[in-house]
């Protein structure tokens, strides 16, 4: 019998928490909690930089979950940030991880949109890639 009675939510649950080994895996990483924060703020600095449309259409690729802390907090006003450097961009995660002693914005960033390319379809985050300025399109794995 399922933990929660609901298959939605046993399954959402599933699913993040193998996306989050993933990421703890590709980081060499042992804490669940510092991988959580890693895939929600990279998902965060991504979908900022999204048109509405891309950040919808994204979201809909996403387990229910991790849907969830994607659009927590979005304010759709102002989007796309109209930041174009790889820096600019690898800034933010590394402010908003700023707690986590030696962080390399970068590789969180690529180890994150790997595990993306693992389970989104191909076509989705070529989508993404092509409103994304050049600068960062090498970080996306694809």
């Amino acid at each position: 019998m399922s933990h929660s009675s609901i298959t939605a939510f046993d399954s959402t649950v599933q699913i993040t928490n193998t996306w989050i080994h993933e990421l703890m895996e590709e980081l060499g990483w042992d804490d669940r909690h510092r991988a959580y924060s890693a895939l929600r703020v990279v998902l965060h600095a991504l979908r900022d930089r999204l048109t509405i449309n891309e950040v919808a259409a994204l979201g809909a690729q996403l387990p229910m979950l991790v849907r969830g802390f994607y659009y927590e907090g979005w304010q759709p006003e102002g989007k796309p940030l109209k930041e174009r450097k790889k820096q600019e961009f690898l800034s933010h995660i590394g402010s908003a991880l700023r707690d986590e002693d030696g962080v390399d914005s970068e590789k969180v960033a690529r180890a994150v949109f790997y595990v993306l390319a693992k389970h989104v379809t191909g076509g989705a985050l070529e989508h993404v890639k092509s409103v994304l300025p050049r600068e960062l399109w090498p970080l996306l794995v694809s």
